[in-house]
Order: C-alpha cells, then structure tokens, then sequence
C-alpha cells in the first residue's frame, strides 16, 4: 500500500502526507525534506505508551540515514501536555547543542505530537517537525493542519501555535497495536468528518462498520484516506482557523467541556461523541435535520463502540449548569457567544454563533438524560 496527499499552502506545496505499511520509506523521506543534510540532529519525541513498540525501530531506520539521533519521553496520557514537559524538552535540546537547521519526530498519538509541535514552533522561533502519527485520532486529525499546544492549568489545548510539519508519514501497522478503546476513540473524529463534510463517507462507515473495526486493510485504508482527504481540504481553506476549519470543532465545545469535568477519565473520542450528539440533538431542534437523522448518528457512534450519553458513573461529578459553565471557557468564543458548530443536513456544517444558553443547555441535558 501506498499512498500520498500534499497539503498546500498558498497554492504551492507545503508538505506530504504518506500512508504506508513500514518504516522502508522514513529516512530516504526524513531526509529528503531535510534537503539531503545528513548532519542534521534528529530527536524523536515519543511516550510511555508508544516507546516501546516502536522507538527503537524508527530510530534504527533513521541512523541510517542521519549522524545523530537521539531520544526524548514522557509519560503517556493526557496530564504530560503541558509547559512543565516542553520545558524538559528544551532542556535537552539545549544541552544536546540542537540549532535552527535540526529537527524534530514526533513519535505517537495526539498528545505526543501536540507537544513536539509547540515545542519545535517556539525552540529557537522555529525549528522543523515531522509527524508519525501511530494511532487511528493522530492519524485522521491531530497530525494534519499544523495545530500545536498544550495544555494549561486544565483548560485544553489553550496555548499554543500554528506550526506546520515538513511531512507526516503515517506507518498504518502501528494501529495493530491500539486497544480496542483507542481505536474507537480515534473513529470519533472519523465519523465527525462525515457529519460535516460527506454524506457519503458516513454511509460507508455505516454500512461497513465490521470491516473497519477488524482493520481490514482496503477498509481501514479508505477510512485513514478519506478523512486525510477530508481535513486536509479544510486546513488547505483555512489553515488559521478565520472560517470553514471551525466545521472541525464539530462536536467538540460541548464534547471538550465533558472531557475537563471529567478528569480526561474518558478518551477524546468518546467526548467527541458525546458532544457530536449534543450538537446532532440543537440540529434537530432547530429544524436542520430530522430525529432519523438524529437516531442514524446515534447508531453510528454505537456501532463503533462510542458513547452516546455521558455514563452513569459521572453524571454525580457535574451537572448541565457546569458543563455549560466549561463551554465559556472555550477558546472559541466570541465575545459573548460560543462559536457553536451544527449541522444544515447529514453531510453539511455550519457555524451557528446565536444559541442561547437556554438551547445550549437542552443539548448538554439531551446527552446527560
């Protein structure tokens, strides 16, 4: 298998993203958006969680190819985003001598390459990236579109840049080795990007919801294919996030909210799930789309093993009232109005900026009955 998208920017090429089966292509790509600079020190950036699967390996690929790599790792999990881990990081790119010409791999899922991207967008005003992606929500999402950060004082994804990678090779093996909770998760942002952009995309996924979660690989190719396809147009648009690139935020603002009060107990994927079917729910109630249209994206989540409503076991650590307390929180307000992302039709967003608290609360309500 092998594929290739290019993200433009401006017009003009700005990087690639590859979808292969092994690591045979990394150095040869590595160092060819290096300009063929062998004496470039590499650093990979990975965690606890995906380090030893894959560190090794991706290091001796690389070797090959560059004089000097060496390694840095966290702690796995959502609580490792944050200034705290990018300091550390700093530190030994300081004390490993590494300049503006050298570069940066970020090794794993979303929180792994949300900190090496901010990290490598403010070490010395701008150093390059690359991603490699190794779960199925990195791979669809957080890898593509140059947004970088982490997290501060528990309010998510609040500083940060826009820094883009110089390539993002996507090794589609690594998803073997996700449990089954992080694939579903990464399946919401997947059927998210359905929702908002093609119709019928989410019918694929709807019908071929077996084939996808045993990761058969024309299936899980497509999938991984098209939502590239999908948020890599959007990002092409509106890399900044001025207009269309907040239809990605579908979802989220309810779903992000969910994710804080929670204490991140529940995967991104899951709150994503969550908050698409808040935002589904005000859709309906504004007449956009029917309540089958509603019930199909329940279903949707369901067959991939998402939640649908928040679970019982944390409905007694918040209530409706401070789930939308959370929401204003958000860095996509304006002003005094949350940015909220709905659906005109299955297939179609939109960024609605009039709800009021009134309606926002029935939504929250919806997903916590």
């Amino acid at each position: 298998m092998s594929q290739q998208l290019t993200i433009t920017a401006d017009g003009k090429p700005c990087y690639d993203i590859l979808l292969r089966n092994d690591w045979a292509e990394l150095a040869e790509r590595v160092l060819a958006v290096s300009g063929g600079r062998r004496e470039r020190k590499i650093c990979i950036v990975s965690d606890s969680n995906v380090s030893p699967f894959y560190i090794r390996e991706v290091r001796e690929a690389l070797i090959s190819a560059f004089t000097t790599v060496t390694t840095f790792e966290f702690p796995a999990g959502e609580a490792s985003k944050t200034l705290k881990n990018v300091e550390r990081l700093y530190t030994v790119l300081i004390e490993s001598h590494f300049d503006r010409t050298d570069l940066l791999i970020a090794l794993g899922g979303g929180v792994v390459g949300d900190l090496t991207g901010y990290t490598a967008a403010t070490y010395l005003r701008g150093i390059d990236f690359v991603q490699v992606p190794t779960t199925l929500l990195s791979q669809v999402d957080s890898s593509i579109g140059g947004k970088t950060g982490v997290d501060f004082s528990n309010y998510k994804n609040m500083v940060g840049a826009f820094h883009m990678p110089s390539l993002v090779y996507m090794n589609l093996t690594t998803l073997k080795t996700l449990p089954d909770r992080q694939f579903a998760s990464g399946m919401g942002e997947v059927i998210k990007h359905g929702l908002i952009s093609d119709r019928f995309y989410f019918d694929f996924l709807m019908t071929n919801a077996e084939s996808v979660l045993s990761q058969e690989p024309s299936a899980i190719e497509r999938t991984v294919h098209t939502s590239c396809e999908i948020k890599g147009a959007v990002v092409e648009e509106d890399p900044t996030e001025k207009g269309i690139r907040a239809h990605l935020n579908f979802g989220h603002t309810i779903g992000h909210a969910i994710e804080k009060l929670s204490d991140f107990i529940l995967f991104h994927g899951e709150c994503v799930a969550i908050g698409s079917v808040a935002a589904s729910y005000l859709s309906m109630h504004k007449g956009l789309i029917s309540a089958e249209d509603l019930s199909a994206i329940e279903e949707a989540f369901r067959a991939y093993k998402l939640p649908v409503r928040v679970p019982d076991y944390l409905r007694e650590l918040f209530t409706a009232e401070d789930v939308l307390a959370a929401t204003k929180n958000d860095k996509k307000m304006i002003g005094s109005h949350i940015k909220f992302i709905l659906l005109k039709e299955v297939g179609k967003a939109y960024i609605e900026t009039g709800l009021t608290d009134e309606e926002i609360l029935q939504g929250i309500q919806y997903v916590l009955s």
